[in-house]
């Protein structure tokens, strides 16, 4: 199994979580800078025409990359812990609110976006931060009322065990330390993350944890 990855990617951030808590160690980890641009090289574009992280080389099958999509394969070839829910209206919910995180908000502040935004339409670094800041800050919110007001969120986000809602929660909740956001409005959010990150498997697999990661951000 070969796991393309980088440390700030928050995508990547999911998918790690799931490896830890199956007990998969990839046989190979390689690093796409972000920061440098490396997803646009020809050979990774080759791996991920998107030229996004993660993408996950498993076997001889053709490669997997959208990190929701690599959470179910890898829930579904090891199915132990579960990350869903066993109840069809349970997984829905489940995938409802980790779609929030992972379609609604992130999409909106990976450097291809920042990117666009100051090449062609000439947006400063503080509006850019601005403009990040309110994607993250209305997702979070979002989860707040749900997780809030919904009978079904017990320890986590869906009961009392894991999901994939949960391992997006925690990744916005470190894309909202990276941005600057307060969390003080989001009290049920960022219980469950702290919650979250007492699992090793969690604690393991944190951004600044990994290869090439600064001390702090």
């Amino acid at each position: 199994m070969k796991f393309f990855s980088f440390w700030r990617s928050l995508a990547a951030y999911r998918v790690r979580i799931a490896l830890n808590l199956k007990n998969i160690t990839p046989s190979e980890i390689i690093i796409v800078d972000l920061m440098k641009g490396h997803q646009r090289d020809p050979k990774f574009r080759a791996v991920n025409p998107m030229m996004a992280l993660p993408a996950l080389i498993d076997g001889d099958g053709p490669v997997l990359y959208e990190s929701l999509a690599i959470l179910e394969y890898i829930d579904e070839t090891h199915p132990k812990p579960p990350l869903l829910p066993s109840d069809p209206r349970g997984r829905a919910r489940a995938r409802g609110l980790a779609q929030i995180v992972a379609c609604d908000s992130h999409p909106l502040v990976v450097p291809r976006v920042r990117e666009y935004l100051e090449k062609e339409f000439n947006i400063a670094e503080p509006e850019r931060m601005k403009w990040c800041r309110h994607w993250i800050a209305t997702a979070l919110g979002a989860l707040e009322e749900h997780l809030a007001n919904e009978k079904e969120t017990g320890r986590y986000c869906h009961g009392d065990n894991v999901t994939i809602a949960d391992l997006c929660l925690v990744s916005q909740a470190a894309g909202a330390k990276f941005f600057q956001v307060d969390t003080g409005p989001y009290p049920t959010v960022m219980r469950i993350a702290d919650e979250c990150n007492k699992i090793e498997a969690f604690a393991k697999a944190h951004p600044l944890k990994q290869p090439g990661a600064p001390a702090s951000t």
